[in-house]
Formats: structure tokens, sequence, C-alpha cells
């Protein structure tokens, strides 16, 4: 039997740096939160088809789509053909004309959606269905039309209000529909906006008010998109991917969600399905470098100072992921009864990381201090006091085993690239001591860097291949050690860094594609090949000076993307379908590093020439 569920990447996502919502070409929202990304849905069937929730729009006859996003922006614009016309729905979360594109925490939104249609040619009937769902599909809510265009739900902890310009009827208690022709020329809108049940206004708007909402809001992306300083190769791809990282973005507080779902499958049918509207730290030197890539500093230096606030405290209490507003308790809970997306149980909530010991947090959180100080951004003395004591913790952990930087179920082990962010913690602790005058034993740390330097290249390297492993006295490698050259624990012409690069394109990749690992790491199933461990294939390739081939892989990958140029977590290298939560930060991340680096590599050997 045919799934009714479409693949992953035939949604788009939409957003105002609060809360975001997935579209289907088929015009249908099937994924939404309004005012937080880690937020109770209001829409959900893409994780069950028959209880999450919906709200379709899209003509009644057989129809041809095509998409794209309004140039350098997050509104979508979606185009169905009939054989009497053509209409154009465009969809977005607009943003108040306060919002300001130069100060990342000026990002004020409606916590609304709009949908406006607009018939092109000809004439096209159009069906509305509107079935929202409240607490994860758990809350059938009560509707109550208002007239012919106004309906207002409630239920629970939530509301909504949807004005219609398509005359509304009732069809169940918590569902209406709504049917209209459209001619050529003529336009409808759509609004549904959210509220707490006691603050519900049901208050009708004007078709201008809302047209001048999008157009708004097209400004402000517009405006967003040219301050991005980037002009080299892909640059359309690349300013695509810096446009995700902003709408993944939460304007308050400054964090960056890993992705706007939860539990999408790595495996079609199989339970690994996390709850990825977290903010790892992990992401974060990433994140911070993507971002001043493409010359957006605003928005790193907010996200700095959500990691300050958010890591403030005792440094063993430092932990790999955090809520958006920095919340820390983040219990995992599995939803029963609920389908989940194409059959693949169970559906999360929460992300039990929060709890685990993973040695490379120190390394990724220096790195990012790293990185804020190259840039131009200041550590003061308090924080400063904060990365330092991390440097003690390092000391006194680092010889312990942990899950490791994929958070595998298992039972710990001496992860090389654990190893390798621990050395990457105490080496930026020391440059950044030196560069900003700052207190420190530098005699001990530099000790300490030393001696952990000599264990990774005494027990991480197998003798037989000279290549790094995937854990001390393994065999086998992993996708993180091509993280290597990039840290610049080795330059990339170091035998080591070769030989690691080759075993793991032997070992792990597939038609260009890369997986983590093919080992038991605690879990039941498989799970694709993950993109950003994909470009950091390209990133070695580029640095070991191997251009030609860099470019034809960087190629290859972007082919991966969907119509739109999102990118989930996973591909199957089979069928080529995305996997995993979408769409991934860490993707669009690593596609942007990727092309800097190619970028670089080709610079450097033209002046070579």
């Amino acid at each position: 039997m045919t799934s009714p569920y479409p693949p992953i990447a035939d949604y788009a996502m939409i957003g105002d740096c609060h809360g975001a919502a997935l579209v289907s070409r088929d015009g249908s929202v099937d994924w939404c939160c309004f005012h937080r990304f880690d937020a109770r849905p209001a829409f959900m069937r893409l994780l069950d088809w028959s209880r999450g929730g919906y709200f379709r729009v899209a003509p009644q006859a057989p129809y041809t789509v095509t998409r794209r996003y309004w140039p350098g922006t997050m509104v979508l614009e979606t185009r169905f053909r009939v054989d009497t016309g053509s209409v154009v729905l465009v969809d977005c979360f607009p943003m108040r004309p306060e919002s300001d594109p130069a100060v990342a925490e000026a990002v004020h939104p409606f916590h609304q959606l709009i949908r406006w249609l607009r018939c092109e040619a000809g004439e096209v009937s159009l069906r509305l269905e509107f079935s929202p769902r409240f607490d994860f599909g758990r809350t059938v809510p009560r509707l109550e039309t208002r007239g012919e265009g106004l309906a207002v739900v409630y239920g629970g902890a939530d509301a909504l209000v949807l004005e219609s310009e398509l005359p509304l009827t009732q069809t169940d208690m918590a569902d209406c529909t709504g049917e209209t022709v459209l001619r050529d020329g003529d336009e409808a809108f759509l609004a549904v906006t959210y509220a707490r049940p006691h603050e519900l206004r049901a208050v009708c708007m004007q078709a201008s008010e809302l047209r001048g909402r999008v157009n708004d809001t097209r400004r402000f992306w517009t405006e967003w998109t040219a301050g991005c300083t980037y002009e080299g190769p892909f640059r359309d791809q690349v300013l695509r991917s810096a446009i995700v990282l902003k709408a993944l973005s939460n304007a308050p507080t400054g964090a960056i969600v890993a992705a706007p779902t939860t539990s999408l499958p790595e495996q079609i049918g199989g339970s690994r399905n996390w709850d990825y509207r977290f903010a790892w730290l992990r992401d974060a030197a990433m994140d911070l470098y993507a971002l001043y890539q493409v010359g957006r500093a605003s928005e790193a230096a907010a996200f700095m100072a959500w990691l300050r606030r958010t890591t403030a405290g005792r440094v063993e209490d430092l932990q790999i992921v955090y809520g958006v507003g920095g919340e820390r308790l983040l219990p995992e809970i599995e939803l029963t009864g609920m389908e989940g997306y194409r059959g693949s149980r169970p559906v999360r909530i929460g992300n039990r990381a929060a709890e685990q010991f993973q040695l490379d947090v120190y390394g990724f959180l220096l790195d990012t201090a790293w990185l804020h100080h190259k840039h131009g951004g200041t550590i003061d003395p308090i924080f400063w006091e904060f990365l330092s004591a991390g440097i003690d913790a390092v000391a006194a952990r680092w010889t312990l085993p942990d899950s490791g930087i994929w958070e595998v179920r298992g039972e710990p082990q001496h992860f090389t690239s654990s190893k390798l962010l621990a050395w990457v913690a105490v080496d930026r602790a020391i440059r950044l001591a030196r560069a900003r005058g700052y207190r420190g034993d530098l005699n001990a740390w530099v000790a300490l860097r030393r001696q952990i330097r000599r264990r990774i290249e005494a027990e991480g390297i197998d003798p037989a291949t000279g290549a790094f492993v995937r854990a001390f006295g393994s065999p086998q490698v992993d996708a993180s050690l091509l993280l290597i050259p990039l840290v610049r624990f080795l330059p990339p012409d170091d035998p080591r860094v070769r030989n690691t690069l080759r075993r793991v394109e032997a070992d792990l990749t597939h038609d260009g594609l890369v997986y983590r690992y093919r080992t038991d790491d605690g879990l039941p199933g498989d799970e694709g090949a993950f993109l950003i461990c994909s470009f950091w294939l390209v990133d070695n390739l580029a640095l070991t000076g191997d251009i030609g081939r860099a470019q034809d892989e960087l190629t290859r990958l972007l082919g991966y993307g969907n119509d739109l140029g999102l990118f989930a977590e996973q591909i199957d290298p089979r069928t080529g379908e995305s996997l995993g939560n979408f769409p991934q930060a860490f993707s669009h991340v690593g596609l942007i590093g990727a092309v800097r680096n190619l970028q670089r590599a080709q610079e450097l050997k033209a002046r070579r020439a």
C-alpha cells in the first residue's frame, strides 16, 4: 500500500526566528510550532497522518507543482497548474515592520501564518482543509465558526484564530473546510494566528494589511541577505544555507537549534528518531564559523551571548545540549500510540543526550570562544574564568571514557575524537591566554596539551595502516576523524591524515556519501549517510590538494538538496532519499565550510601557480 506521507525532501520550511512550519508540495502545513521551536505543534500529521492535524490549500482538480523561495527570503511560493488555469500560493510567517535585519535580537513576529492565493491565468477551483490538533495530536480542540470567514480554535493551553476570504463550513468539532473559484487576477488571503486561550482575540483583518505584512517580511529577509558578504562560488547555495541558519536561530535568546522537527527517522520504520529542536554546543563552533564566513557577526555575537548565559555556573554542570532559552532539563519522553513518520516509532520529545558525559564539549566550547575572539569578539573576565575552569575539568576527566561526539547509547569508550577535542580545548585556552593576556597556568596547560597529543598518537593509530581509529584499541575508523586537519591537530599533508582519509573513503563511503561509522552503537537498526561528514570529506580533499575531486564531490553533494536547496541530516545512499530531521543546521553549516575550504584551496593553488 502506498504511504500517504510525502518524502521528507518534499517539504519546505518557513519561519520567523521564533517558530517554524513545514509545507508540503501539496500545499499542506503538516508541522507547525508557532511561538517557539520546541513548543507543542498546532499541526503535526508529519508524525501521525490520521491524528496529527494539518492545514491544506490546493486546487480540487489534478495539478502539477513548481515552487521556489522569493529570492533571498524565507517566503515560499508554490505554483499550481491545472487544465483550466494556474494559481500561486504564497506562505510565510510574517514579521513586524520594526524588526531590524541588522540586529539579531530585533526580530518581532506576529506568531502568525499567512497564506496568500493569487490566480495567474484562467480559473481554478480551490479547497481549504483546516484540521488543527494540539498537544502532539493528543488534544482534539474545539472549533467555533463566527461568521462566514472566521473560526476560533481552543483547547488546553493553545488557541488559534483562522481568518479566511474563503467561506468556511464547519465539518466536525475541530475541523472546517472552504471552497471557492478564483479567476485571472483574483486574490484571497488566509491567516492563522496563535494565542494563549486567555488572550484569544477574534479580529478580522483586511487584505491590504495582510499584504503589507507579507511585503514587510520580504523586505526584512532581502535586507538581511544583502548584509551577507560572501561573493564566491556556489553563492546561491551558500546564501540559502545562511538563511536556513538565520531561520533556525531563536531571536530572543540567540540560540540556534539543530533542526525545527522531532522524530523524523534515520531509517524508515526504525527507532532512531530524535528531537533536534535544541541547541548543541557541539554545533556551536561550526555555527559561528559559518556565520562569520557570510559576514553575519550580529547573529554570531547573539549566539555567544546565549552561550555565556547558558553555561554559567559550575563547569562540572556543563551539558552538550540546552533548550533555546538555556533550559537544562530536557527529559526524553516517548509519545505512545503515535504512528510516527511512515511507521517510524517511537516519536520522542526531549533528548536524553543532555544527561551524557561527552568529553568533546570542552573542546567545542573553547573553540567557539577562540573563533569569537579571532573575529573581533570580546571574552570578558567572568566568562574567561569559566572557560579556564574548563581546562581544570579537562585535566581531571580526559582519561575517562565517554559517549563521544555521536552520542552513542552503548558503553562509554575512549573515542579518539573525544581526546582530540580535549586537546582542542587546551590548545584554544593557551592561544586565548597568550592573545588576550588572560591569567592561566600556561606551563601546566602546555604540558597537558603535550600529554594528550602523545596519547592520541600512541593509542589512536592503527599500526597496520597508519590511520587514526575510532576508539583506542579499535581497528575501525570513524568520520569524526576527518576533523583532525580541520581543528589543526595535524597539517593536511601529514601521512597519518592522508592514511585516515583513505581509510574513511574505503570503509565508510558510498558514492561520495559518508557514514559516521560501521559498528554497533548500542541501538537497533541502521542509519543513512551523514551529510556533514560528507562535506568534511570535501574539506579533506581540498586541504590535501585534491581539488578536482573536491569540486566533483561537492557538486555531487549539492544535488542531494531538495528543489529549494534544503538539506536533511542524512541521505540513504541506495535511493538518494532524505532521512532524519529537516532541514538540518549541521548539513548547511557543512556546506558553507566545504565551499569556503574549496575556495581557499583554489586560491592557494592559483597563487602558487
